[in-house]
């Protein structure tokens, strides 16, 4: 059996405190590489949306982008299952068939 080690960690601090903080380049680059992804999923989700709204109201959708595929059903696990089995360890964005293509309560 593995033996867990409790560690104390003051308020305040972070929990991995061996970790150098990050640069603010390098925080910009990340958020310009997040920003960069959302618009390319976006992309293909307006374009499928016109055709897709009249049957699939409300259903979920998940795009991966770097291919154009994307994935829906009404359920969200059945969905995000099909997209990861066809592309695994790639990274997806969900979203859902309606008028914002926002998934959950805003």
């Amino acid at each position: 059996m593995t033996q867990t080690i409790r560690r104390k960690v003051p308020r305040g601090t972070p929990i991995y405190g061996d970790r150098p903080p990050l640069s603010p380049e390098e925080i910009a680059r990340r958020e310009a590489e997040k920003e960069a992804f959302g618009r390319r999923c976006r992309e293909i989700f307006w374009r499928v949306y016109p055709d897709l709204v009249k049957e699939h109201y409300d259903w979920f959708i998940y795009i991966e982008p770097d291919s154009g595929d994307y994935f829906m059903d009404r359920d969200r696990d059945v969905a995000r299952q099909k997209a990861q089995q066809k592309h695994p360890g790639a990274l997806l964005m969900a979203m859902c068939v309606n008028e914002t293509g926002a998934v959950g309560k805003i």
